[in-house]
């Protein structure tokens, strides 16, 4: 208990009742932790790298022995959030499908809650978050069709013509001084067959 850093602790503190309640209830995995956060106004303890140790329920050779395993050992590798409550999931005895446990509208407000604390990188990826949103809004664009990367707006009849209208509106100019010469020399439209359009 002597290593606990209580200028890390008041800083937790620090954070809303809901978003404590959050992380009291779904706690972000220790990778979180390891690898480097930038916060504005939070900084957390990181973990330290003795194993914890869970008994698991069952054993091998007796089945009513309990065997010692680490976190390590029951998490794969690279692992981050094992249960997202952000996402649906499913049972894979039943094989049906759980929605959520909080839906988008709380989503939303429980993101912008911990952006305003500077604790976003520690909540579950959702879709909500306004990273994942800036980045979606990139790749797809708005929802108007052709406004993303790489893609075309249709537009109306008259500015998918305009390109070529304004192309032969140009040469008609650069050739406008010998077509009033033709013009004077015929005899001010007699005979004049091209008109232009």
């Amino acid at each position: 208990m002597s290593s606990i850093n209580w200028r890390n602790v008041n800083a937790a503190k620090k954070l809303p009742d809901r978003l404590l309640n959050f992380f009291a209830k779904y706690p972000p995995p220790p990778a979180i932790f390891e690898r480097k956060t930038t916060f504005k106004s939070l900084q957390l303890p990181k973990t330290t790298s003795e194993p914890v140790e869970i008994p698991s329920t069952t054993s091998s050779t007796d089945p009513n022995a309990s065997s010692v395993e680490t976190v390590a050992d029951t998490l794969p590798p690279g692992s981050e959030w094992t249960f997202n409550p952000f996402a649906p999931q499913k049972n894979f005895t039943t094989g049906r499908w759980r929605g959520p446990i909080y839906g988008l509208r709380q989503q939303a407000d429980l993101c912008k809650l911990a952006q305003k604390c500077g604790a976003l990188d520690l909540m579950p990826p959702s879709i909500k978050n306004p990273e994942t949103r800036a980045k979606r809004r990139e790749e797809l664009g708005l929802r108007v069709k052709g406004t993303g990367v790489g893609q075309k707006v249709k537009g109306h009849i008259w500015e998918r013509k305009i390109k070529g209208k304004l192309e032969k509106r140009r040469v008609a100019m650069e050739g406008m001084p010998e077509m009033i010469r033709l013009w004077k020399q015929r005899g001010h439209g007699r005979g004049w067959k091209k008109f232009p359009k």
